[in-house]
């Protein structure tokens, strides 16, 4: 595909500008992806491929919030399992400190800043954001053997964490609070963007978000938050293209800059 040139010093204020990206994350988390690569210069292509839906059963989860004693630790992997437990505070006459009155894991930033906006500051996010970092973690501060922990999760998600943690010798509690739903539609004209060469990069955020895409759209080339979604992708056969050093959103469209500088600066012709 052929792109307007840009004038000179262009490329290092708007180094996306002339680029289109499609952004399969849920609509309601898609904001800061979207700001981030729009203030870069990118035309964002909204492509939703999932959504979050809170389960309508959270008596469990209920019961572990106010469990005496408390439990050891709750780990929170994702903004949206943050969103899920302290929207639901209110509605059973509780408050941040049903979560606040134990120690509490957040796999990265992000969760991290979700826990903060509502009250929680967490005693522990690991330097790698994914779901092995959270028990090295733990074990490096001797919080396993014999600790109860509390997990509220995604119905899907991978037991990496609580099996690893069990292996240590903790007890472990894993509430699913919500599950990831493939949108649905068709996606035929996104893919015939994709064949034509008019969409520059597909972001994923989540394996969800790849499962999703390749249900709805087919098989792009990728530019994914970490190994464990690049693994996703390649075992659907898609070509991850560009993947982020650090596992989060800035790290993401970082990636995806130096990918498209690095082809500016080879000389490569869009096509």
């Amino acid at each position: 595909m052929s792109h307007t040139p840009r004038p000179p010093g262009h490329a290092r204020v708007h180094p996306l500008a002339g680029r289109r990206i499609a952004v399969t994350r849920a609509r309601e988390q898609a904001g800061d992806l979207v700001r981030e690569l729009e203030a870069l210069g990118a035309e964002v292509v909204a492509a939703p491929t999932i959504r979050i839906a809170r389960l309508t059963d959270l008596a469990a989860l209920r019961a572990a919030l106010t469990r005496v004693p408390p439990y050891d630790w709750i780990v929170f992997t994702s903004q949206n399992a943050v969103q899920v437990v302290c929207d639901r505070l209110p509605e059973w006459g509780l408050s941040s400190n049903a979560v606040a009155r134990t120690l509490v894991a957040a796999i990265g930033p992000a969760t991290a800043e979700a826990l903060v906006r509502r009250g929680v500051v967490p005693d522990l996010v690991p330097d790698r954001f994914v779901a092995e970092a959270v028990v090295s973690a733990l074990a490096a501060r001797g919080e396993v053997l014999g600790k109860t922990v509390l997990l509220p999760r995604a119905r899907e998600a991978r037991d990496a964490l609580p099996d690893g943690l069990r292996a240590l010798g903790a007890l472990v509690d894993v509430i699913p609070i919500y599950e990831t739903v493939h949108e649905t539609g068709d996606g035929g004209g996104l893919a015939a963007e994709i064949l034509a060469g008019t969409i520059d990069a597909v972001t994923f955020t989540s394996s969800s978000t790849v499962r999703g895409f390749v249900e709805l759209v087919g098989e792009p080339v990728a530019a994914v938050i970490g190994p464990i979604t690049a693994g996703t992708a390649r075992e659907l056969g898609i070509a991850v293209a560009i993947e982020a050093r650090d596992y989060t959103v800035p790290g993401l469209v970082s990636a995806i800059v130096r990918h498209f500088e690095r082809d500016a600066g080879s000389g490569k012709r869009d096509t």
